[in-house]
């Protein structure tokens, strides 16, 4: 049972529950009743009032499974929004309950498990205590582990139970204590209200729950470790036709390949803190494609990470170089301009040793195309120091090609909380690759990061940062948005969260501006200055306005296309941003973004929008347009492109769906398909049924003409997981 030892401790007891629990969604047995509830609080639109509907949240364990349980009651039975049943799928428009579980105590990190009243599982995994760097969210969302939830409802509210094996949570066992931060979430969105547990501030804005170091400590006494092994056979089959033009460049062959694969992922848990997975011929083939972009900007495009071999405790790997730029980069594995490439296997470990965290991988790769047969490795160590909010750290990487090419990449970094809420980081790293000289003590290959900022959310916060990319300095697992340079990042921002009686939640001002210099004559490059209003309402209507002033510098031609280029020369131009993002609790909701002004010599304006439709609990739409209009009249160039997307989903039951995702991108004149079938009977057994195709849309062309479609396949993918407990 949970206990409170005292109103003035730091501590709650999770206690043991040694009567059944039936697993149904009703926590009607009598095990819960004595079980003391969570006191919950309101945290939006008013933090620190009573809590805006009765909650009853309840936590215990036994040998095997953590326990929660919910009886979320309503006053009106109209408030109750039951939407969406997919695994994993994000909706602000349905109710939904949340549980934050830091299993290290470590203040830095976290396992989220959601569900709404239709019994939808959700999990998702949370990094640097919640903070928002370079306007990306901390949360990985293609987080996934074991646990079961069922759930219910009624005209009073609605009910769930949450399973979740202890052998999904790493964790350390000190003398037989076991301590956890803990933070619950109750969304209400026909209320436009959460409530929460512990009493945690809003004023961290839309991550306030998300923070790890402001969870409630919980104590687990007895709590036996777990090493589970799971072992994952998968059979892969279906067929692949290839149009490709043939090497007179006179016309286009047609290829046409069946598969029919094998392959196997095993999950080791060699003790609480520590996990091995293998991996053996990897296919990725049921991964959603990628959002289509349309490069503007001298700054290469960065692609998420979507295969789930790559996303647990995907932090670990984490060695940032500045924005998104990063000695390690998971999709240089595996995928070639797109393609995917074979991985014949390999291994991943993470570990959890008292303040260390330890992380290695090692994958095997096949030849394909002008690439040889490779291996990727990468060894990533971090120490916390000080306090639980700074480490150091170190890293190497390596990828080893089998015809005696090589990129090697090491380096040392460190963030360390000096004071209050100001933050250093310091990052050194180098690389050594077949190609160069490889002089260390040269600044050549050398990478240098440094940052002095305050992370705070309400009030003065500020972001001070210098980057140094030297001319030989190529990560070849990283990414880098850009090569050799130097690069400075001000920032300053205020933010004033609003009194009870405002309509505004919070606002804030920014000034942001980056500049990037040439190495080695230190010339501009790139300058950016952008002073932007951001304000979020207590209704959950968000938006965004400011001025953007660019200098741009082109040493040589800019091509955007074929037909469309930027002579070199400097140039010096201004242009606005606006973004408005309507409430996320209805069950239609959209985002508008707005980009207009001066483009080098020219004019672009860009606007775009993203809808969203949930129709009942089983029918979602989505899509989204994005237009491109580009005049150079000095010149007599223009560029019209269209970006333009449709998701359709369509949900059986929560264990059965059905998605579409159709892009359209008139930059490469292709329509491509991505349709998925999905059925999920428990975690780690899935049947995908997927189609892919990518079609023509100009087949005017005289010599060679197009084929109607470059590429099309279907795969059925089978896997089935066994787990056995020890």
């Amino acid at each position: 049972m949970l206990t409170l030892l005292s109103q003035d401790r730091d501590h709650w007891v999770i206690g043991k529950i040694n009567s059944p629990i039936v697993f149904d969604g009703k926590p009607d047995e009598a095990a819960w009743d004595q079980v003391e509830p969570f006191p919950m609080i309101s945290h939006l639109p008013v933090f620190g009032h009573p809590a805006s509907e009765h909650s009853v949240i309840r936590m215990g364990y036994d040998d095997h499974y953590v326990y929660v349980s919910g009886l979320l009651y309503v006053s009106d039975p109209s408030f109750i929004q039951a939407i969406g049943k997919k695994r994993d799928m994000e909706t602000m428009s349905s109710d939904f309950f949340m549980l934050s579980i830091d299993s290290y105590n470590d203040k830095e990190n976290s396992l989220l498990f959601a569900t709404t009243p239709l019994g939808l599982r959700w999990d998702a995994a949370v990094s640097n205590d919640g903070n928002i760097s370079m306007n990306e969210m901390p949360v990985n969302m293609d987080w996934n582990t074991f646990w079961e939830v069922k759930a219910s409802y009624d005209e009073l509210g609605w009910y769930f139970e949450m399973l979740i094996p202890i052998s999904s949570l790493r964790f350390q066992d000190i003398n037989g204590t076991t301590v956890m931060g803990l933070s619950v979430l109750r969304w209400i969105p026909a209320k436009d209200a959460a409530d929460i547990f512990p009493a945690i501030s809003n004023e961290w804005g839309p991550t306030s729950q998300l923070k790890p170091s402001l969870y409630q400590e919980v104590v687990f006494e007895e709590l036996s470790p777990k090493k589970p092994l799971y072992i994952s056979p998968y059979l892969l089959t279906g067929f692949e036709q290839k149009n490709e033009l043939n090497e007179a460049e006179t016309a286009y062959d047609y290829d046409q390949n069946y598969k029919l694969e094998p392959g196997l992922d095993v999950k080791y848990g060699i003790n609480p803190n520590t996990v091995l997975d293998l991996t053996i011929n990897t296919d990725f083939a049921q991964v959603e494609a990628d959002d289509q972009q349309f490069n503007l900007t001298r700054f290469s495009l960065f692609f998420p990470e979507k295969r789930k071999f790559f996303l647990e405790r995907s932090s670990i790997f984490d060695f940032s170089l500045g924005g998104q730029n990063n000695l390690f980069y998971s999709r240089r594995i595996g995928l070639y301009e797109g393609d995917p490439v074979r991985i014949w296997g390999g291994a991943r470990l993470n570990s959890r040793i008292n303040t260390w965290d330890i992380g290695l991988l090692d994958l095997q790769t096949a030849s394909f195309e002008d690439l040889p047969s490779e291996n990727f490795g990468a060894f990533r160590v971090k120490k916390r120091v000080f306090n639980e909010n700074s480490y150091l750290g170190a890293m190497l990487t390596t990828r080893l090609g089998v015809d005696g090419t090589y990129n090697i990449g090491y380096g040392l970094d460190g963030v360390v909380r000096v004071f209050g809420d100001d933050y250093l980081t310091i990052r050194l790293a180098q690389t050594l690759q077949d190609s160069t000289e490889n002089n260390p003590l040269s600044m050549d290959p050398t990478s240098i990061t440094l940052n002095w900022e305050r992370r705070k959310q309400e009030g003065l916060s500020y972001s001070a940062g210098l980057t140094y990319s030297g001319t030989d300095f190529n990560p070849g697992m990283g990414f880098e948005m850009i090569d050799d340079f130097i690069a400075t990042a001000p920032s300053l921002q205020y933010t004033w969260i609003s009194p009870d009686e405002s309509w505004l939640q919070s606002h804030n001002i920014q000034l942001f501006n980056y500049a990037f210099y040439r190495v080695p004559d230190y010339s501009l490059m790139i300058y950016n200055l952008n002073p932007t209003w951001t304000f979020s309402s207590k209704n959950s209507w968000m938006g965004s306005i400011g001025p953007v002033y660019r200098i741009d510098q082109l040493e040589e031609e800019f091509e955007l296309t074929d037909s469309v280029s930027v002579p070199e020369g400097r140039y010096n131009y201004s242009s606005l941003e606006l973004m408005l993002q309507t409430p996320g609790t209805s069950s239609f909701y959209t985002i508008l973004m707005f980009e207009g002004g001066a483009y080098f010599d020219g004019t672009k304006i860009s606007p775009s929008i993203q809808p969203k439709w949930n129709i009942g609990a089983s029918v979602e739409l989505g899509g989204m347009y994005r237009l491109d209009l580009i005049r150079f009249p000095d010149r007599d160039q223009k560029l019209n492109n269209h970006i333009a997307g449709l998701r359709a989903l369509y949900m059986f039951s929560t264990k059965l769906s059905l998605s579409a995702f159709v892009q359209y991108n008139s930059a490469i004149n292709k329509v491509l398909s991505n349709i998925r079938f999905r059925y999920n009977p428990k975690e780690g057994t899935d049947l995908y049924v997927v189609f892919n195709e990518g079609r023509n849309t100009m087949l005017e062309r005289e010599v060679p003409s197009l084929p109607v479609y470059d590429e099309r396949n279907i795969t059925v993918k089978f896997t089935y997981t066994f787990e056995v407990q020890r």
